[in-house]
């Protein structure tokens, strides 16, 4: 029986378009970016960025010393933040039918400049904060320094909610993430994006007892 769900943020709740931060950077003159970033496999920067082992302004600086110069730090948030999107309403329908029966939680691989923008995309279209309404505890990487999909974070979620991997569903938008869960015993699903949706993942795992 499914008694708890860890979800990602990224993709799987918030719209995410890689290729939106591909062609900011790339009009900031960065024609490289796909060489220092991607979804599959990231840079140590970016590992380094999701785990809080460098600070806002190391990150802006090694990016700027691949930019023209007059290239501001401003300029190289704003670009690293258009990958984000909006959490669909008919997500958050979603997590108001889950939580009464499930306990919810986040877990996402991410970084401090990336949190205050969804935070603000959020307040802006909801007037609260919506994560914090729905889920029992977020774990974001840059706060924790572990990122997925690495077994301790997963290890970590499990054992400071006191939740048994065989009665709990994780899921992800990344394989790889996917893999790690599986490793602690977790009930672990790739969401396809391109061909599925969270609400009908969700529904044959929790109607069919999918696994």
């Amino acid at each position: 029986m499914t008694r708890n769900i860890i979800l990602d943020l990224g993709g799987v709740l918030i719209d995410v378009d890689y290729h939106e931060t591909t062609r900011a950077f790339r009009a900031l003159g960065l024609d490289q970016i796909d060489d220092l970033y991607n979804k599959q496999e990231q840079q140590t920067l970016f590992d380094d960025m999701n785990t809080g082992r460098i600070s806002n302004e190391e990150f802006r600086n090694v990016l700027l010393t691949h930019l023209p110069a007059g290239t501001t730090g401003d300029q190289v948030d704003i670009a690293w933040n258009a990958m984000l999107g909006k959490i669909p309403p008919h997500r958050i329908r979603l997590l108001e039918r889950l939580k009464p029966q499930y306990r919810l939680f986040l877990l996402s691989n991410t970084n401090r400049i990336h949190i205050p923008k969804f935070m603000q995309i959020v307040q802006a279209d909801y007037g609260r904060d919506v994560l914090d309404a729905y889920f029992e505890k977020i774990y974001f990487s840059c706060d924790i320094g572990m990122r997925k999909p690495d077994r301790e974070i997963f290890d970590l979620v499990l054992g400071e909610n006191k939740l048994n991997a065989q009665e709990t569903v994780f899921i992800d938008d990344s394989p790889q993430h996917v893999e790690g869960a599986k490793t602690t015993g977790l009930s672990s699903h790739y969401l396809d994006l391109e061909n599925d949706t969270l609400e009908e993942l969700l529904d044959r795992i929790l109607t069919s007892g999918y696994r």
